[in-house]
């Protein structure tokens, strides 16, 4: 039975009692910090038992509306029937991977380059950080040169020659037109910082003089092109255009890193959304539909170092039958018409009305983002960079109110610097039954920090 949603005491015996049995096997007792209580899970993480459409269940046998949809590859909402089915099917008739190539691979990359705009070759591999490391690679040996731009705040994965500057702290960080690279975690070795130049986001005027006075040292410029890693920092009108062209202009690729922009957006993720195009792009997360896939796809002319196997393009499990055959079943869904209209009708429902309650109780908030992935802000002021974003961010206001949905059956992610994703298989009941949550959690917070 579902419980009501102003059910404010959970059942986490279960769950308390697990997190303390995997710390003694599993380091920090999780399978991603992402998961952890580095990550805002307090007091303990959560265990799930199981996912249905756009709800999960605890192992408590607490019900919530998923907003977390982990972390995003769940664009189709928990096990949806026409991927399951694809599954089994290739399971049962093909095994999961056969150590060689099948049908099944041509047919996937055929319809990721009729859905991405420019897109002329593509590879597969298993996860984001596989194809944004490929691409910087790539880019490298087809220009010649060494250094890579990457803004400030932006998430790029966790290779070493990438995981930069995503969230440091402001005063290691130096110049806000200048910024320091900082390696984002110990163990990344400081000699790295030599090949990133490291701006600030929606800030042409810095891109350009950089570009232009650096243009022989710099292979490519990397962005994400909504800054969704740090709470949905939307381009600025016309950003990612004069990106484009300057980039084009100094004979430096452009390389869009769609992880979680591809296939969420629009069929053809951002570029299609914004109307730019990039001359590489990496996607994983939503083009899976919960299975490990990833993807690196751009100009022939580049994509052809590849195809010459000049740059060799590695991986036991890439493309393997169980989970092309997951992607392609995703595509064919999202390929529906109407799918995305609906998606980002939804989403709008839904921050407009968490908007509406903050308002109503006289709390500044906002949103941003877009449709089907967005974050709330509490302030009147949209943040353009990631130095205004930690500026305006409230995280113990944020986290107070993440933990007041989670006790009235609603999940998203603890941190102000994530965000909330919807899926195909969000309704308006749970619209409302999130808002009719969010009426009570509000006013919860407005009494407790007032």
């Amino acid at each position: 039975m579902t419980p009501p949603a102003t059910k404010l005491e959970r059942r986490i015996d279960r769950s308390r009692a697990l997190y303390d049995r995997a710390l003694r096997s599993l380091a920090g007792g999780v399978g991603s910090m992402a998961r952890g209580t580095a990550a805002g899970y307090a007091p303990h993480p959560l265990y799930m038992e199981r996912g249905e459409g756009s709800r999960v269940w605890d192992v408590d046998g607490n019900e919530y509306v998923d907003y977390l949809l982990a972390l995003g590859p769940l664009i189709l909402g928990h096990r949806p029937p026409a991927v399951t089915r694809a599954v089994v099917d290739v399971l049962e008739r093909r095994g999961s991977m056969l150590g060689t190539n099948h049908p099944l691979e041509p047919e996937l990359a055929e319809r990721v380059l009729r859905a991405v705009p420019g897109a002329e070759l593509v590879r597969f591999s298993n996860s984001g950080t596989e194809a944004v490391m490929m691409a910087l690679r790539l880019a490298r040996a087809f220009t010649g040169k060494r250094c890579v731009v990457r803004f400030e705040g932006h998430f790029h994965g966790w290779a070493d020659t990438i995981q930069w500057s995503v969230r440091p702290a402001i005063p290691a960080a130096g110049l806000e037109h200048a910024p320091r690279p900082l390696p984002a975690v110990p163990g990344i070795p400081e000699e790295l910082a030599d090949t990133l130049l490291v701006l600030p986001w929606n800030r042409p005027e810095v891109l350009e003089r950089t570009v232009r006075e650096r243009r022989h040292e710099i292979a490519a410029v990397i962005t994400e092109p909504l800054m969704a890693n740090n709470g949905c920092v939307e381009p600025q009108p016309g950003f990612l255009g004069t990106v484009r062209e300057i980039t084009a202009a100094h004979g430096v690729l452009l390389i869009f890193d769609e992880v979680i922009t591809g296939f969420r957006l629009a069929l053809g993720g951002a570029q299609e959304h914004y109307g730019v195009r990039a001359d590489l792009a990496t996607f994983a997360k939503a083009m899976g539909a919960g299975y490990p896939i990833s993807a690196l796809a751009g100009r022939r002319d580049v994509m052809e170092l590849v195809a010459r196997n000049e740059v060799p393009y590695l991986g036991t499990y890439n493309t393997s039958s169980l989970v092309v055959a997951a992607a392609i079943a995703a595509l064919d869904e999202l390929a529906r018409p109407g799918t995305y209209e609906r998606l980002f009708a939804l989403g709008e429902r839904l921050a407009n009305g968490l908007r509406d309650e903050f308002r109503r109780a006289g709390i500044p908030a906002l949103v941003q983002g877009l449709g089907p992935v967005f974050q709330l802000w509490f302030t009147d002021t949209p943040a353009t960079t990631y130095r205004e974003a930690i500026a305006r961010a409230k995280p113990a206001f944020y986290a107070a109110f993440q933990q007041a949905m989670l006790r009235r059956g609603v999940l998203f992610h603890p941190s102000q610097q994530e965000h909330l994703f919807l899926s195909t298989a969000h309704t308006d009941e749970d619209i409302d039954r999130t808002l009719d949550a969010a009426r009570g959690a509000v006013a919860e917070i407005r009494d407790r920090f007032a």
